[in-house]
């Protein structure tokens, strides 16, 4: 069945259920993907052992959030 297929019939569909399917569908797309915080806490181990090695300066806090 074809996208489009697919939308033709959620079309026929009660607007209470159309709503059901819609809120499935952005549930999909929003789960986590586990693969993506394992590649974020090696990055952040990566910048936490190069900060404390001397090899990557800190910014405070007050400078990034400052208003211009």
């Amino acid at each position: 069945m074809s996208s489009k297929d697919v939308l033709e019939q959620a079309l026929k569909l009660k607007p209470d259920e159309r709503f059901m399917v819609i809120e499935g569908i952005i549930k999909s797309l929003d789960e986590p993907d586990s693969s993506l915080d394992t590649l974020w806490a090696d990055e952040a181990e990566k910048r936490l052992k190069a900060y404390r090695a001397g090899n990557l300066e800190g910014i405070p806090m007050e400078e990034i959030f400052k208003e211009e």
